[in-house]
């Protein structure tokens, strides 16, 4: 054959073969920043592949008590409910919260073995995401407030891409973002929307002590806020050890807080054998080779617990939602699923205080009255992007039957701190004794005290919707650019703000 017949010929492999090459680069690929965790042709998944797949690793501090000094293969935490039989593993318990459904498709998207969950199948083809979420039991917890039995989370909202760029269907699982929690408040959530810097399998900081769970991004055992956690920063718990001596450090997050992790502390997923992310994590062909090794296991129903025998773990496993997850949501089209993504409704953020201010100028303005707070956006906070503070309303009245009414956007550095400064500026409207409104500018700035009451003898008073109770003391002034009408303003009562 000539040479100008196997050039020619080259070329033509070449651009046949170009389609398929470049099918195959961009298959199962979506936007920069999202790492597969599960790729592959079977639709067909069970509940345990799937939890399986997308599990975190665990990294413990070297001084957690209830390791009891284990370290690498011989670590056996988180263990078993004492109701169920314990493996000679450490174990993970999962939950599928929510499955929502692509808008197009009516096949079923579950199929259920109620005999034993653990093989009941999901079917990605009708799927657009999916809330998986794992559950790590604790013996005992110590600190302030220490009790017997601790169960601690973290949430992962998982999207389930179908690849239409394959030479065949193919599916693969992402996920958006994770959510580690803490202390079963919300405002001290640590979230991670999965950005570029993200590495897989998520790795979760536990707590010293008190288990709060916090995301790891790079897996180099530190907590760097804003880049571990990126959203709502400055109310996000982080990791904090110290919380195991019994102070009380609800303050912002500082690097002091949280000890050196050790690589021998891990406790690693159980991987399955096709899993892209067991590689990094291998030495010569051997999974996690001096690393204990969990098992996954479906969180049980509240009629498994022996109530006679541990009747204080029933709220435990009673208020996880759902006991026959998941739930099956069908979604209306893209708006719908941005919705699920970022579904954070912060429904307790409405805040109800008693209000005193005073001026120097007369007796009238002497009053107390009632004073409300809510969202920027009534229904959905707004954040500041810059600092991370939060902007709010305010209204409140006072003086005689409440006459006088104001209305104010306060600035707070965040909503779950011990203390915080806090500015607002606003109208007030003020009623005099013959009738006349008098409307002028208003400022206010002073400091916000604030406390978590679900961990004080007052904890009862969580009833009322809310787990803070706070005392705002401040200076206020009349007017914008004048400095005449200085007074004070104290407020008490429920709620972050």
């Amino acid at each position: 054959m000539s040479f100008p017949r196997i050039i020619a010929l080259v070329l033509l492999t070449i651009l046949l073969a170009g389609p398929v090459l470049a099918t195959e680069k961009d298959c199962c690929q979506i936007d920069q920043g999202y790492q597969i965790i599960w790729s592959g042709t079977d639709p067909i998944m069970t509940f345990k592949e799937l939890a399986s797949y997308c599990a975190p690793i665990l990294w413990f501090s070297p001084d957690e008590p209830n390791l009891e000094r284990a370290e690498g293969k011989d670590i056996r935490l988180p263990v078993a409910f004492p109701f169920e039989e314990q493996p000679d593993s450490p174990l993970v318990y999962y939950m599928v919260r929510t499955l929502m459904t692509r808008p197009d498709l009516v096949d079923p998207a579950i199929y259920r073995d109620h005999s034993n969950r653990i093989d009941s199948q999901i079917d990605l083809r009708v799927l657009v995401g999916i809330d998986l979420d794992y559950f790590f039991y604790f013996p005992t917890e110590e600190g302030m407030g220490a009790h017997k039995h601790d169960v601690e989370s973290v949430f992962f909202k998982i999207y389930v891409h179908h690849c239409k760029d394959c030479t065949e269907d193919r599916y693969a699982l992402y996920i958006e973002r994770t959510i580690a929690k803490a202390h079963g408040l919300q405002w001290y959530d640590n979230t991670l929307v999965t950005d570029e810097y993200t590495e897989f399998p998520m790795t979760i900081l536990v707590e010293e002590g008190k288990h709060a769970s916090c995301t790891d991004k790079n897996h180099d055992g530190i907590y760097t806020p804003t880049f571990d956690v990126n959203r709502r920063i400055n109310d996000a718990w982080g990791v904090r050890d110290i919380m195991r001596s019994g102070g009380l450090y609800s303050g912002g997050f500082q690097a002091w807080m949280a000890k050196v992790r050790q690589l021998r502390h891990r406790v690693f997923p159980p991987l399955p054998a096709d899993s892209p992310l067991r590689e990094n994590f291998s030495v010569d062909g051997v999974y996690a080779p001096d690393n204990a090794i969990y098992e996954v296991r479906p969180f049980p129903r509240p009629e498994d617990v022996d109530q006679e025998k541990e009747p204080t773990l029933i709220h435990f496993i009673d208020d996880k939602g759902d006991e026959d997850w998941p739930e099956v949501l069908k979604s209306t089209g893209l708006r719908s699923v941005t919705r699920w993504m970022d579904e954070e409704r912060f429904i307790n953020s409405l805040s109800i205080s008693y209000r005193y201010d005073g001026l120097n100028h007369g007796s009238r303005d002497h009053t107390g009255g009632l004073s409300i707070m809510f969202p920027l956006l009534v229904v959905k906070n707004v954040s500041d992007p810059v600092a991370g503070g939060w902007f709010v309303n305010r209204i409140y009245f006072k003086d005689k039957h409440l006459r006088d009414f104001a209305w104010n956007i306060v600035y707070t550095p965040s909503a779950s701190r011990w203390v915080d400064g806090y500015f607002a500026l606003g109208v007030e409207w003020d009623e005099d004794d013959i009738g006349d409104i008098h409307t002028d500018w208003m400022t206010e700035t002073g400091v916000k005290f604030r406390l978590n009451m679900s961990h004080t003898p007052l904890k009862f008073l969580s009833v009322l919707g809310t787990d803070f109770w706070g005392v705002r003391v401040g200076v206020k002034n009349k007017g914008l650019f004048n400095w005449e009408s200085i007074g004070y303003a104290i407020e008490v009562g429920a709620g972050v703000w």
